[in-house]
């Protein structure tokens, strides 16, 4: 059984910046605000606080690129991963 991961943005430290909008489409979406929000699956933007969401199996290695991109240490990427 594989560990299922999610996602979420910390609106504190987001810098609309559009890295994780770049590296992973098929979970983060720019909202009128100018800032990324993750996306469920069937593409509806979560802009609730702390809002949360499932990776899809297929866009892990671009989530894991953006997180690294954006400065989270790698040792710190595990089952959960937060911006």
């Amino acid at each position: 059984m594989t560990a299922q991961h999610r996602v979420w943005i910390d609106q504190d430290l987001c810098t609309g910046d559009g890295i994780c909008v770049q590296e992973a489409r098929d979970v983060f979406e720019f909202d009128i605000d100018g800032l990324a929000y993750v996306k469920n699956a069937d593409g509806e933007l979560l802009t609730a606080t702390a809002a949360q969401t499932d990776v899809p199996a297929g866009a892990l290695v671009e989530v894991v690129e953006a997180a690294r991109l954006r400065g989270v240490d790698e040792e710190d990427l595990g089952v959960e991963i937060g911006f």
